[in-house]
């Protein structure tokens, strides 16, 4: 009698317990990762770079499903298929009624894109998958005149490490720290607004620009890049909504990477989110008072102790005893409406996932990239490649006026800005 091979399964980590409870059709948890190549996409070397890539992240060989209390992650066989770009942006990936891997590879013309759903992993975790099976591609494709020194890819980690839940892990390191309550906000904050776009497609409008021309500009205000776009992004909202609305604060919504905080290698979720406020009825702002107001607020919040705090507060609610023993499908209802909650107390937000670095003998290849995520509320994610920048706006509106706007605000001041749509 064969034995029955032992199915490997895998707990989801702090922040992947959320996103399939409060999913939906419009706000999928999905982001897109893409790479603009100077050729046209090779479908069979990019076929042939999936399955080293998966053996370094034997994460994503993962399929969700619903446990008595928890949903976790189970071992598969089945391996992605590459195709040709034919879905929405951002297509749900989780169907309960399917047991389908959570990532998708496809491409168009020039255009390489990987989407990922967010249980899987958060974006500094991602760009790593992603950077591997780009190295896989280019090491596969152009191994006639890419340097031997090159085809022997250093893992960076041990495939333990990524594995690693730093989210537990952290939490008994942490464990005591007294944890800083953060102020309540009053009432709701100000929400934006529109006519959605049919069939919960998702609009995209991405601007490309000079990262030395942005920094360069940041710099004249004295102040960083994410701190720079993230009070522009304010002072534009502020500029935009109507007066009478001022009696509600603007708060837009900044994950933190806490890998460096802890010390973490992990390639799954390990982030917490802070929320940096503006009150209108203050003053009349000007966007040098923002960038002030703001650069205070980042240097509170990504205080080490400040997010130790938060961070074991975040486990401090997943181990409540009532927590745990609570149903799934309980679970799930009681996740969505403090998630609705929650929902009320932001504007927007805004995610800088930072420069993508790729080895130089890969740069003849590459023009740049992308990132973006589903959304249920106009947000921004920002990346940079060498000298490309690329704001990703994504709203699940028609009207782009508070694009407009923003984008306005660097050609006015002598910027070239490149804009695309997806619709």
């Amino acid at each position: 009698m064969k034995d029955i091979p032992k199915i490997k399964w895998t707990k989801l980590d702090n922040a992947s317990k959320i996103f399939p409870s409060t999913m939906t059709q419009r706000d999928t948890k999905i982001f897109r990762f893409s790479c603009y190549l100077k050729e046209a996409v090779d479908q069979e070397a990019l076929k042939k770079a999936i399955p080293p890539t998966l053996e370094s992240f034997p994460i994503y060989k993962s399929v969700l499903r619903r446990g008595v209390f928890w949903y976790y992650f189970e071992e598969s066989i089945l391996m992605p298929t590459v195709e040709v770009e034919n879905k929405n942006i951002c297509a749900p990936l989780y169907l309960k009624e399917e047991r389908g891997l959570l990532f998708r590879i496809f491409y168009y013309n020039n255009r390489l894109s990987v989407e990922i759903f967010h249980a899987l992993s958060d974006g500094a975790g991602a760009i790593w998958f992603f950077e591997t099976l780009l190295y896989h591609y280019f090491t596969i494709k152009y191994h006639d005149v890419l340097p031997a020194s090159l085809l022997r890819l250093d893992p960076k980690a041990a495939i333990s490490q990524k594995m690693d839940d730093s989210f537990e892990k952290t939490y008994f390191r942490n464990k005591g720290i007294k944890e800083e309550k953060a102020p309540k906000i009053k009432g709701p904050a100000y929400r934006l607004k529109g006519t959605k776009v049919e069939e919960h497609k998702t609009k995209l409008l991405e601007g490309t620009l000079s990262t030395k021309e942005v920094l360069s500009l940041a710099h004249t205000y004295n102040t960083t890049l994410t701190v720079f776009l993230t009070a522009l992004y304010f002072y534009t909202i502020y500029k935009e909504m109507p007066k009478k609305m001022h009696r509600y604060p603007i708060i837009l919504q900044v994950p933190i990477n806490l890998r460096p905080y802890f010390g973490s290698s992990t390639a799954r979720n390990f982030f917490a989110t802070m929320n940096i406020t503006l009150d209108p009825t203050l003053k009349d702002w000007s966007l040098e008072e923002i960038i002030l107001h703001v650069e205070a607020q980042f240097k509170e919040e990504m205080h080490v102790d400040k997010v130790k705090s938060h961070l074991d507060h975040l486990m401090s609610l997943e181990k409540n005893p009532f927590t745990r023993i609570l149903p799934l499908p309980l679970k799930d209802i009681t996740l969505k409406i403090a998630n609705a909650l929650k929902d009320r107390h932001i504007t927007s937000s805004i995610s800088n996932v930072g420069r993508i670095q790729v080895t130089p003998e890969f740069h003849p290849f590459i023009e740049k990239f992308s990132v973006f995520v589903s959304a249920r509320r106009p947000q921004i994610v920002v990346c940079s490649y060498e000298d490309q920048l690329v704001i990703s706006f994504i709203s699940p509106f028609h009207d782009t006026e508070l694009q407009r706007v923003f984008f306005q605000f660097f050609t006015e001041r002598g910027l070239e800005v490149s804009i695309s749509s997806n619709l």
